[in-house]
Parts: C-alpha cells; structure tokens; sequence
C-alpha cells in the first residue's frame, strides 16, 4: 500500500442525513411560533452526530445557536459542564442584560456556574430549583422573536446535575423559540449507564423526539469517498472500503484517504479502529507527536488553552507553533478562540491511550501544577474539578485528596450534589492512604466527612446510600464516650439517618431524631436545626390503632412533654440570637408551630406565628421555608373555610417567587393548595387546570405525588370522567398508602381512591377500602383530611346498606364501617366553618343508612344545607340538597323538592359536575317537573323510553327480572325484553355494565326489599 497522508478534512460533502437535517430545520421552524422541543440524537462514535449538528447549526441565523459540550471529566466533580459552556457563550454574545432579565431576584444563582457574575447565593439545596427556573427563563429571553437553538453535545458524559437541568428544561420549557438538540454515543451505553435509563423517561414526554444516526450505506460510502479523494473508487475498493469502515463516515475518511484504497489482501491494512485512527499519527516526527501526546492528557474539557499546552510541553515557541502547524494542517487538532481541540474525541481518546505509564504519570502531575501556577488558564469553576482528575491520575494522593476535597466543595456552591458526593466518596477512598488526613480536608475528621457525605447523598435522592454511609460512621465511634464534639457528631449523623429513612413510605425515621435528640448537647451547634426538623416530623407523622413503635415514640413524646408544639418552642429558644442556620431553624419551628396551633383551630395564635416564620424566611432569602409557610397557611384556612383567603396568600406567594424567578420545587405543593381550594369551592374546570399546567409535569417530584394526583382523581370523578379519575387515584385494590408514615398521605391517597370507587360504582371495593383504613389508621389524630374521607365513608356505608335491604351482601361491612365512621366522626374537633357542616352530612348520611325514614330526615338535611351556607363549598351544599329533595318528596311535600332539585341542577351545571346535575335530571323526571320554571321534564337518556329508564334504574339497584317485573306490574318476560333493549340502546354487554352507566346518568336510585341478580 502506498504511503497513507495525513488527516483529510472532512468530507467537503455532506453526505446523506438530508431528511435528518430536513427534521431539525422543520423543528426549528416550528417551535418558532409553538412549544418548545427537545430532539436527542443518538448513534455510535465516529457516525456523525456532531457533522450533523454542525451543518444544522450553519444553516441558523447568525446568533442563535449556542453549544456546550458534556466532559469525559464529568465522572470527577465537574458539574453542568455543557450548560456552564452555553451560558458563558450567551454572556458573551449577548451581555449581562438578560441575565439580570432571567433573574430579577439577583443573580446569585447564575454565579454559581459563572463566577464572573458575583456572588453565589447561600448554599442550600432548594435553590437548586431556582437556579434551573433561572435557566429556564434565560432561554426564553434570549430566543426572542428569531429563536434560539440550544445544543449539547456528548451527552453520555453527562454528569447528573446535568442530567437533571436537562430533564427540567424539557418538561417545563413552555415559551415559543426554544429547540434543544442534545446527542449522545449509543455505543457508549452499557446497562446501567443512567443516560440509557433516562432516556425512556425523557421520551415519554410531549415535546421529546429521539432519532438514532445509522452508518452510511455502500451507496452513500462511495460518495463520501469519491467527495475526499475527488475520483471514485472501483468496485472492488469500494467493497473493502465499506465493509472495512462498517459504514462509520469517521472511519471511511481514514481509509479514503489513501492514494489508493486498500484490498482485502493488503497486509499494512489495520485491524482495528484504534490502530486505523493512529496510522497517520504515527507518521508525525518525535517533537509533533510529543506535543499531540501532551494535548491528548491535558484536553480533558473540551480542549486545551494554547499558553496551558506551551507550559507543558516545554518547548521553544518556534518549535511549539510549527508542530502546532503540523497539527492542525493534518486535521488532527482544531483550532479555537484561544486553544485547541481534538478532530473527534475518539481521536484524543487513542493517542491518550498509547502514553505509557510513566509518562502518563507526568504529564497528569505537570497539569495539575499548571493550575496553581498559571490559575487564569482555566476558568475557575473548572479548576479543582480539573486538578482533582490529573493528581488522580498521576496518583499524588495527598494532592488527590486535597484537590478531590475543594472540588466536593466547589460541587456543593453548583448544588451539584451527585458530584459532590462523588468527590467526598474519593476523599473517603483515600483517607487511610494519605498521611494526615484531617489536615488536606481542613481539619474535619473522617466521620466529619462522611456525615457531609451523606448529607450530599440526600440531597441527591440516594437514601441507600446515605444510609450505608451514616452506619459506616456510627459504627466508628466510641459508645462511651462523653465529650461534647463526640456526642454532637453521633447526633448529627443520627439526624441525618433519620431524614434519609423519612422518605420511605414506612418507618419515618423518628426514632434515629429522638435518639439524635437525646444526645446532642443543647450548646452545640445544629441543635436547633435538629429540634426543628424533629417538630415538623412528629407533627406530620401517622398514629396507628396498633401499638407500632412510631406511635410508641409520639406517645413517649407527649408524656415527657415534648410534642410537636413544644419541640417547636423549644427550637425558637434555642435559636435565639444565633448563628444564620439557627435563624432558619426558628423561622422553620414558627411554621411548623402556628400550622399546629391552626390545625387544633386557634388561628388567632397561629396565623401570627407561620406569617412571622414567612417574614424571617424572607429575610434570610429562603424562598422554599417560604413557599412552605405560604402553603401551611393556605392549607389550614381553607380546612377552616376560609377559602377565599386561603388563594389569596397562596397566588400573593406564587407570585412573588414568579417575579423573581425563584421557583422551587415546593412550587407543586402550593399549585396542589390551591387546587384543592378550587376544587371545594366547585371549581372544578380551574382546578383541573392547574394539575394540567403545573402539576402534572412535577411528577418526578415524589414528595408531593400523591397530594397533586388524589386532587385530581377528586376533582375528575366530580365531573364525571371516570377513566382519569381512577388512572390519577391508581388501581382498584391498592392499599400501598397504608405503609405511607404520613398521615396526609394515606388520607388523600384514600380520598382518591374512594372517590374513583364510588364514580365507578363499585361499591364493594368502597366498604372494602373504607374498612381497611378506619381499621388500622388512627384518622381522629388528624382532622382536617379526615372529615372529608370520613364523609365519603358515610357515603359508602349508607350505599351499601341500601344495597343491603335490596337483598345485596354489602350489610355486614356497610354495617362495621358505619359504626367505625361514627366512632372516629365523635372525636375530631368541630372547629371552623367547615367541620361542622361535614359532621352534620356523615350524621345524616350514616342515620340513613341506619334505616333512619326519609321524610324523618328532612329537618335534618336542612340544617346540613344550612352548615354549608356558611361555607364557600357549594357542591357539597348541592349534594346536601338533593339528599333533602330526596327526603321532601317521600314526605309528600313535592314543591320544596321540585326547589331544591332545580337549585342543586343550577349548581352542578354551572361548576360542571356531570354526575350531580343528571341526578337532579333524574329527579326532576321523576317529580315530573323541568329543570327551571315553564319548562318540561328532561327527556329520558340514551333514548329511553320512560318505561325503559324506571326498569334502568332497578336493574342499577341489582334487581332481578322478576323482581323488576313484580316492582312494575309486568310479566318477567317483559322485564326481560326491556332489559335487552336497554343493553342494545346503551350499547353495553351485560347488566352489571348496564348498572354501571345507569349510575353515570345519575339513574342508580336504589329500591329496598327487591331480590338482587346473582353475577
């Protein structure tokens, strides 16, 4: 074979990929006037992703496209490394303007990726949600009316925080102009690599599309050749050239660029795609390959400085520039503004590979001395990152250790808590490998560390971890041992296992905060954070009937005078005229306090203690204890029925954090405050809109999943839609919210649930569910989730008694649970506006079901409806209403039924709760009366005839055809044919389904004492 040049430039055709740069240019068009979108392209190394890209990229207007390259350090600290890059790249081009725009709050929360823009904020993991809404908005400024496109590069590299940022951006970004291309090696993708688990996830959503770059074809091959060598190749060659390149365009650029290309018995032909891509390189003279091998180990970011490689090769100038030359007129490096970088990443990836050992070693320590000696060289967010990789690679160990400790600190300023956890992790490693430890990590000791370590694991959402790390360090220290610094350590690491364990759904942890409590010495620091945390837990903790050892520890706590309210004053004093965390702990305790005074019904003491916690939080700028103290107080004056006011300070909050573009994540909390708000004021449209346009999106939010989801299954099973009710409350038969250690939890998630039984009419699983919670859960300790579940109960057991006396064997359970309701009902306070109407519907509602006569229960009913005109709610009111209605007409006295009917119909219809208004359909047709004055009697549903709807709703009762024909004055053959009739007309396959929609057009009345059908 003749002698192989050097490195061709790239094919000077841009061969195939035409309907992919077609799809990028159609999306770009797009999401100019639409949402935004998100491509990911996919492919093995050397396919063509960047080419790609690039040729897209030249065909924008000038401005609009800004790229970031994920590093191959990343695994070493280095945090949003391809976001930092576009930033930088938009500071650059575009100012300081829309930054200040993004973030009018400060731009606190940008310097920490760009420390050129001041300060950073104070550390705190909330603010990690600001920061990426900052992000947000930023790209929404700067795409403007021409659009923006945003591409990162390399994403299999990827750090998590970078994977986050991205996740985030592609659910939330809503703006018009925004169109985001990431790629990523799919060769690179082993089976647990988290990009490959990620990227299922991240097509799931709306504005995700994902394409996969395959080699070229033979066809495409050749002309990609003929392009490089200017001539086209014969057949034979053309043969050799693909199925030696496999169709990769990297590859066939090395192979075309032959005189003549190589034949199958061509014995200088490499083997493999390493050798192939050094076949040139070994071509260069020793000083130019000894500058590539210097650039291959110092280009660990996206390439190399020019003055950081002239230091390390320590070359004359002249010597330096003309293998620079050499370089860049083979194609291998590519110059930059102010450096160099390599051709393709595999490129650097083979000549890094080919140093030996003791050179490698040397060049890494060299690097890494570069930094401290020339520190402008490299930006600053990168250094300890950078030095930490190359003291690791050339095994300094001391240094490595040092340097791994500034970067696990330069990680936690990013609120990159994946990296730093990695980087602690490395400090760790080392620990007993370095002499004096304690000394490189500025005096903490190893429990110290791994204490900081598990604190980055939490935040991390890596519970396992953190708790592996926190028994590591407990079993190191002395059981004995009484000093101060000893028992405070012990303690804190007890806190923090103790939060680790809080988010699973059973367990809570509370027994690692008591011990935690127990033995942190009152004057050492964080003991105020600790009694804080230990408030706010205990008060949302659930108590069980069974003695569980939670409900031990609460009982222990109460008896030693300790429960959550003092834990909460006791936290305040000790807090007093301390240190900024302490401040926090205060404001946090006030919060925590006012909510459970408001709770118990005292607003008067508690409103003043959350609003002060919020004006402290304020202050300090701690937008998420603020938001929580928005969201405590919303929540409590809606349970009160202060409804109004409620939304009020909710929407003020959400405001504020909108202006100032600090949106945390406890956003979703707030957004599910006022839904819920809407949803009991008849709301029902408004509050489904809010979960479709902030909640549903924050799903990956798994603290407040099932708070966002049960709402919805609520407010869906109001409106009739049964199918989204119950895909939002999950299947029929789930219990998983009985291991939940909130009680919140496990009453929404129950509310869901049963609301989804009830629009479903499955009657069975309502008693079923409402028996298994009242059973193990103490919902009496809890009062304001529980009177609306325990209404719903009443609601099931007063069904099921009905069905009962029709002959159905629902007695026995409608029986116990209405006894339980009626226990529970007794206990809980009657305070407010609101619990007061919800005690009077469950008395009524389980006095009908305890065969009360209706029209003994008209009174009664009335003053339910009275007790709901003290609240804003008014399809509860409604349904108090239409079960009076019920009650005038059986006590004769149709023209106060025929009122009341058209008044619950006007409710429904107005708040669009489907369900409600056709049962006061069906009464109205019963009355004989319409729906307003002059009007006529709505007309049968589905097309039935009067005779077919009196037999529908019999059949909904589970009536047999003889039953039905007995209840009728007709023969049972006529039932029968009515009943076929009314399967055909409703288009359904057997009589439980033709029960089913008898109870979604409001027919389902039951009738007692007639025989049920059998299924």
């Amino acid at each position: 074979m003749s002698a192989m040049p050097l490195f061709s430039e790239t094919s000077p055709l841009f061969v195939g990929r035409r309907d992919h740069l077609r799809l990028l240019a159609d999306q770009a068009q797009r999401v100019r006037t639409g949402s935004p979108e998100t491509l990911l392209v996919g492919g093995d190394a050397g396919v063509g992703k960047s080419r790609l890209v690039s040729e897209f990229a030249a065909t924008r207007p000038a401005g609009t496209v800004f790229v970031g390259a994920c590093l191959q350090l990343g695994v070493d600290g280095l945090s949003y490394a391809p976001f930092t890059a576009v930033l930088r790249q938009i500071l650059r081009e575009r100012g300081r303007p829309p930054f200040d725009a993004a973030a009018p709050g400060g731009t606190g929360e940008f310097a920490r990726l760009l420390p050129e823009l001041g300060e950073p904020s104070a550390d705190h993991r909330e603010n990690r949600g600001i920061l990426f809404e900052q992000v947000l908005r930023l790209f929404e400024q700067v795409a403007g009316e021409a659009g923006v496109t945003v591409v990162l590069e390399d994403l299999h590299w990827a750090d998590g925080a970078t994977r986050d940022l991205l996740v985030f951006l592609a659910r939330n970004l809503s703006r018009p102009g925004i169109q985001v291309i990431a790629t990523y090696r799919s060769d690179d993708l082993y089976r647990t690599h988290p990009l490959r688990r990620l990227l299922p996830q991240l097509e799931r959503l709306p504005c995700v599309g994902r394409i996969v770059l395959e080699p070229f074809t033979r066809e495409e091959v050749g002309a990609q050749a003929t392009a490089i060598r200017g001539e086209e190749l014969d057949q034979d060659a053309l043969d050799t050239l693909f199925r030696r390149s496999e169709g990769v365009p990297l590859f066939v650029e090395a192979l075309a660029t032959a005189e003549t290309c190589p034949s199958d018995d061509d014995p200088d032909l490499p083997d493999h795609f390493r050798d192939l891509l050094l076949e040139p390189v070994r071509r260069f003279d020793e000083t130019t390959l000894s500058v590539l091998r210097v650039a291959a180990v110092g280009a660990v970011a996206d390439g190399i400085e020019h003055e950081v490689l002239h230091h390390a090769v320590d070359l004359p100038e002249r010597e330096l520039e003309a293998a620079l030359h050499t370089l860049v007129d083979s194609n291998v490096l590519r110059p930059n503004r102010t450096g160099y970088r390599f051709r393709h990443a595999l490129l650097r990836d083979a000549v890094h590979h080919e140093i030996l050992p003791g050179p490698h070693s040397r060049l890494h320590l060299r690097y890494a001395q570069l930094i401290d000696e020339y520190p402008d060289a490299v930006p600053k967010d990168r250094r300890a990152a950078e030095q930490a990789h190359h003291y690791h690679a050339a095994q300094d160990l001391p240094r490595a250790m040092e340097a791994a400790w500034r970067a696990a600190v330069q990680a936690s300023k990013t609120l990159a808590f994946g990296e730093r956890l990695g980087m602690l992790d490395r400090v760790l490693a080392l620990w007993d490998r370095v002499p004096d430890p304690s000394d490189r990590v500025e005096g903490h000791s190893w429990a110290e560390v791994v204490s900081q370590a598990a604190s980055a694991a939490i935040s991390a959402d890596r519970h396992r971890r953190a708790l592996e790390l926190v028994d590591e360090a407990l079993a190191t220290l002395p059981e004995d041992a009484d000093d101060d610094v000893t028992l405070a350590t012990r303690a804190i690491l007890l806190r923090k296992r103790g939060q680790a364990r809080s988010t699973n759904m059973r367990g809570g942890g509370l027994d690692d905060l008591v011990r935690a409590l127990e033995l942190h010495p009152p004057h050492m620091p964080e003991y105020s954070q600790l009694l804080a945390i230990l408030a706010r837990e205990s008060a949302m903790l659930r108590e069980d009937r069974e003695p569980t050892p939670a409900r031990r520890i609460l009982q222990e706590l109460n008896d030693t005078g300790r429960g959550s309210s003092t834990l909460a004053e006791l936290a305040i004093e000790a807090a007093d005229g301390g240190s900024r965390s302490d401040r926090c702990a205060a404001a946090d305790a006030r919060i925590t306090l006012g909510g459970v005074r408001m709770r118990d019904g005292d607003v008067e003491h508690g409103r003043p203690l959350v609003e002060r916690g919020m004006a402290e939080a304020m202050e300090l700028r701690e937008p998420y204890m603020e938001a929580r103290g928005a969201g405590n107080l919303g929540h409590f004056l809606r349970e009160l029925g202060h409804h109004e006011e409620g939304l009020r300070v909710l929407e003020e909050s959400l405001a504020r954090h909108e202006a100032l573009s600090w949106a945390p994540f406890h956003r979703s909390f707030n957004h599910q405050n006022r839904a819920e708000i809407l949803f009991e004021t008849g709301e029902l449209r408004q509050s489904r809109e809010v979960y479709r346009h902030y909640l549903s999106r924050n799903l990956g939010d798994r603290k407040h999943q099932h708070y966002m989801q049960a709402v919805e299954a609520r407010a869906a099973a109001a409106m009739g839609d049964v199918v989204a009710a119950r895909a939002e409350a999950g299947p029929s038969g789930d219990r998983s919210m009985l291991d939940a250690h909130r009680m919140d939890i496990v009453q929404l998630r129950t509310t869901g649930l049963l609301d989804a039984a009830l629009a479903e009419g499955d009657l069975a699983e309502a008693l079923s569910l409402s028996r298994d919670v009242l059973e193990q859960a103490a919902l009496e300790r809890s009062p304001g989730y529980s009177w609306p579940l325990l209404e719903q109960m009443a609601e099931a057991a007063r069904l099921g008694a009905e069905r009962a006396r029709a002959g159905a064997e629902y007695g026995e359970t409608a029986r116990l649970v209405g006894g339980l309701v009626g226990t529970v009902a007794g206990k809980l306070p009657l305070n407010g506006l609101v619990r007061p109407a919800y005690a009077a519907t469950v008395r009524f509602l389980l006095a009908e079901a305890g065969g009360t006569e209706a029209p003994a229960l008209a009174a009664s009913w009335a003053a339910a409806v009275t007790a709901w005109d003290a609240t804003p709610m008014r399809l509860h009111r409604a349904r108090a209403r239409l079960r009076e209605a019920e009650a005038r007409i059986a006590a004769g006295e149709r023209s106060r039924a025929v009122e009341l009917t058209r008044m619950v119909h006007e409710t429904a219809a107005a708040c669009g709760a489907s369900p409600l208004a056709r049962a006061a359909e069906d009464l109205a047709r019963r009355l004989g009366t319409g729906l307003s004055g002059g009007s006529v009697p709505p007309p049968a549903p589905a097309g039935l005839t009067a005779r077919e709807t009196e037999v529908l709703r019999l059949l909904a009762s589970g009536a047999t055809n003889a039953a039905i024909a007995e209840a009728l004055f007709i023969s049972p053959k006529t039932a029968s044919v009515h009943v076929s009739n009314i399967l055909g007309k409703l288009g359904v396959p057997n009589r439980a389904t033709a029960g089913a929609r008898a109870r979604e057009l409001g027919l389902a009345q039951l009738v007692p004492n007639l025989p049920v059908q059998r299924s």
